[in-house]
């Protein structure tokens, strides 16, 4: 049985390696500073001003078709109210301009605790000492094909933590895609037709940095679980 724990250790072993380096690749790209969405995605920068003369005409194409609307107000046709049809077309126009300013103080509100969250301080943490210590108390216990088990462990503790780290990522990129195309979501609010579009645009924009922080309050709780094992494993 000493070589099948020899095999079972090496591969847990393995295992915990690979989690310290998917976790120190996938927490490097998470926040909300989009400068690493930028390295993957350098077309993103470039295509943004494109989105903004696009939000920009698209207000304006419906400014002017609303107010030919009005014409038409004896024969039935509804048409939106010329001053303040106006009005919110001009405010939506300097909207969709300045909009990455607009984009960017809000990712700063919200990176504050993100930030506060990946800063705080917590027990080292090192995979491959936890699945150490787990062989360690395990083969207290018992011997031999018990240590089975705990590579069974290792492998759904690794596996629901890379589905956590990526799904941290694929809401990081889900963030970039809304920021970078923000200018059209903020034409979509020049019109009352259109302006549930924006509302729900900023409920999910909304949504996914809350949900980002989320996320990394999940990961943070996780590692200080493993470092608080790893600290006093007898204790737990």
């Amino acid at each position: 049985m000493g070589i099948l724990d020899g095999i079972v250790e090496w591969i847990a072993e393995q295992v915990m390696n690979g989690l310290d380096l998917v976790t120190t690749s996938v927490l490097g790209a998470l926040g909300c500073d989009m400068s690493v969405f930028l390295r993957y995605f350098p077309a993103a920068e470039t295509m943004y001003d494109v989105f903004v003369a696009l939000s920009i005409g698209i207000i304006l194409l419906n400014w002017v078709w609303q107010l030919f609307k009005n014409f038409g107000l004896g024969a039935g046709l509804e048409a939106e109210d010329p001053v303040k049809l106006s009005v919110r077309s001009v405010l939506f126009i300097l909207l969709a301009y300045f909009s990455d300013d607009i984009i960017n103080t809000v990712l700063k509100i919200g990176g504050t605790p993100y930030n506060w969250i990946l800063t705080s301080e917590l027990p080292a943490l090192s995979f491959a000492s936890f699945n150490s210590v787990m062989l360690v108390i395990i083969g207290v216990c018992a011997n031999g094909a018990v240590a089975l088990i705990s590579l069974i462990l290792v492998l759904i503790l690794a596996w629901n933590y890379i589905k956590l780290l990526f799904e941290a990522a694929e809401r990081y990129v889900l963030l970039g895609v809304l920021v970078y195309t923000a200018p059209v979501a903020f034409s979509m609010g020049a019109s009352q037709t259109t302006s549930n579009i924006f509302k729900s645009w900023c409920r999910m924009f909304g949504g996914q940095v809350f949900l980002l922080i989320m996320n990394a309050w999940c990961l943070r709780l996780f590692t200080s679980m493993v470092g608080a094992f790893l600290a006093n494993p007898l204790s737990l």
